[in-house]
């Protein structure tokens, strides 16, 4: 079952390109009907000189034969090349679409090396496989069965010594070949699993290096690096028997028929043209049959990257939808009615009853000690997940009930660690909004007080912010990331953690901004540092998956324990 879905989603990529397909594989049958009229004009070659006629007319035959060969070989290898990068292409690009519409609980289970892997190099085994595989396999089954029809033609008794000596050789082959298609499939895991190990590394190259861990890393990749060619060895093995156990099926061929046919051409019962053209058709089933057992290998490689593929292709996905904005529409409310979630089935439970509601319009902040169940707040609010149990709704609707486009285009959320992208300060920007007018981009950076840096930058918004927005302060990432959640006019503004890497100035103008922001939206906040929300309209205090206490800063203070207890270690009490 899953092979036959192999082959089907195999295909799938080729069906836009069927045209193409057979242009391709007419062009390589043209080149072989060339190359079987080849030893019939070499024969006519050895009868002219044998009959003292002239030699003219049979060398121009096979010499024209040989170009029209060649010419027009060359140009089905280039259709079939051209229309391999072309399903390469359409392959990457539908892979890369499924991957970035998964939902993010499956993306959270793999890992992105493995993910470039199955994009860059799985994708490419692709091309072989209709260049290489199908169509040469074609080409090559008909200058085999050709050549086997002639020699029938010329002599069935040397043709009965080829295919005995060849359908010995052939049963080594054909047991070969399900142990390359294994050896494939792991030596593209293996490659998979080496980027990962790599893309590890990359994503925290500054913290390797301040650690002194470069060789102990170098040492781990090594070793990743090593599987994969202890995989791709193992490959290379199994091809090099089937290449060589073809190789050696053709000359023993060659070596009986050229025995058996010589005594023949003694014995008077067959002439020596004949035995030239059969030995040279017999030259002419080596090169199909290699191509065969190299059509065969290519096809085993498709097969297992397709496998591969096919693991992304049936994971779920989010439900499409475009990018839309929510316009300045009014601030929406929120409300959690005995949530449960957890990560997974073998995992703890994160939210067990989680219960608040949060009018629209204000400041409302989420405090509580590490592991208390914040950040899946906004990630329940995103739909990245899905509660068990319970009920989450945005302006009095049951979010999943909502169209997903229409959900995160209602909210503006700033991750923890405020991700900015490579690429210019703009394009960050308006990364939620590309339609964002220059007035509204002005606004924002105001609001995010980025005046400065713009005027400091050497190109202004037109500057590149480097790989992870590594030109910039973690502050400024941080509010560059808020600018671009503002720039989208959010009903529901999300906020993790958004001052956590703010000097003590810019901590205090950035509440500014959240209370401004406020009178317009809805702004949910996670603070660890409570002096960024003690002016608050209300704030829920989290603690082990429930929520324990809502109140403003100063009802908390006197009504709660753990919250008095968080104000104490942060010097917020009251003196």
């Amino acid at each position: 079952m899953a092979e036959t879905a192999s082959w089907r989603l195999l295909f799938a990529y080729v069906q836009p390109h069927r045209r193409t397909l057979l242009l391709g594989g007419f062009l390589n049958l043209l080149s072989a009907f060339a190359g079987l009229a080849m030893p019939l004009l070499a024969k006519t070659v050895v009868d002219a000189f044998g009959e003292h006629r002239s030699l003219t007319g049979p060398v121009l035959g096979l010499t024209g034969a040989v170009l029209v060969g060649a010419a027009v070989g060359a140009l089905g290898r280039y259709v079939l090349e051209r229309m391999g990068e072309t399903v390469v292409f359409s392959a990457r690009r539908g892979l890369v679409g499924r991957i970035l519409r998964l939902r993010v609980s499956e993306v959270d289970r793999l890992k992105p090396g493995d993910l470039l892997s199955r994009v860059t190099s799985d994708t490419t085994l692709l091309r072989g496989v209709f260049t290489e595989g199908l169509v040469e396999m074609v080409g090559a089954l008909f200058v085999f069965v050709g050549a086997v029809v002639m020699m029938v033609i010329m002599d069935w008794v040397l043709l009965l010594i080829t295919v005995a000596v060849l359908a010995l050789v052939s049963s080594l082959v054909a047991l070969v070949m399900p142990r390359i298609q294994r050896a494939s499939t792991q030596a593209q895991v293996a490659v998979g699993e080496m980027g990962a190990v790599l893309d590890r590394v990359l994503q925290a190259f500054r913290t390797v290096k301040a650690s002194g861990a470069e060789e102990r890393e170098i040492a781990t990749v090594d070793a990743a690096a090593g599987r994969a060619r202890d995989r791709g060895v193992a490959v290379a093995w199994w091809v090099s028997i089937a290449g060589i156990s073809a190789w050696v099926a053709a000359q023993l061929a060659f070596v009986a028929v050229l025995g058996v046919g010589g005594a023949r051409v003694a014995a008077g019962s067959l002439e020596v043209s004949s035995l030239v053209a059969f030995l040279l058709y017999l030259f002419y089933l080596v090169a199909p049959i290699g191509q065969l057992v190299q059509g065969v290998t290519q096809m085993q490689n498709g097969l297992a990257a397709v496998r591969r593929i096919r693991e992304i292709e049936e994971l779920p996905v989010e439900e499409t939808g475009g990018v839309t904005r929510a316009g300045g529409a009014v601030p929406a409310g929120v409300t959690f009615e005995e949530v449960v979630f957890r990560y997974g089935d073998d995992r703890p439970v994160v939210h067990d009853g989680v219960s608040f509601a949060i009018p629209a319009g204000g400041l409302t902040a989420l405090v509580g000690p590490s592991g208390a169940g914040k950040s899946t707040v906004f990630a329940l609010l995103e739909r990245f997940y899905e509660q068990q149990a319970g009920t989450i709704a945005v302006d009095g609707r049951d979010i999943r009930r909502w169209p997903l486009a229409d959900l995160r285009a209602a909210l503006g959320y700033v991750e923890q660690d405020a991700p900015v992208l490579d690429g210019t300060l703009r394009e960050n920007l308006v990364f939620a909004a590309p339609g964002a007018a220059e007035t509204d981009v002005a606004r924002v950076l105001a609001l995010t007080r980025l005046e400065d840096l713009v005027a400091r930058l050497p190109e202004g918004l037109e500057t590149a912010v480097g790989h992870r927005g590594i030109m910039l302060s973690g502050g400024e990432r941080q509010r560059v990331a808020i600018a671009r959640a503002l720039l989208r006019s959010p009903r529901l503004l999300l906020l993790d953690e958004a001052t956590s890497q703010l000097d003590a100035v810019n901590e205090l103008r950035l509440r500014e901004v959240i209370a401004e922001v406020a009178k317009e939206t809805t702004v949910l906040v996670i603070a660890h540092r409570l002096s960024t929300v003690t002016g608050a309209d209300r704030i829920v205090v989290m603690e082990a998956g429930r929520v324990r206490a809502v109140g403003t800063h100063g009802e908390l203070l006197g009504g709660d324990d753990l919250y008095r207890e968080l104000a104490a270690t942060q010097f917020l009490l009251p003196t």
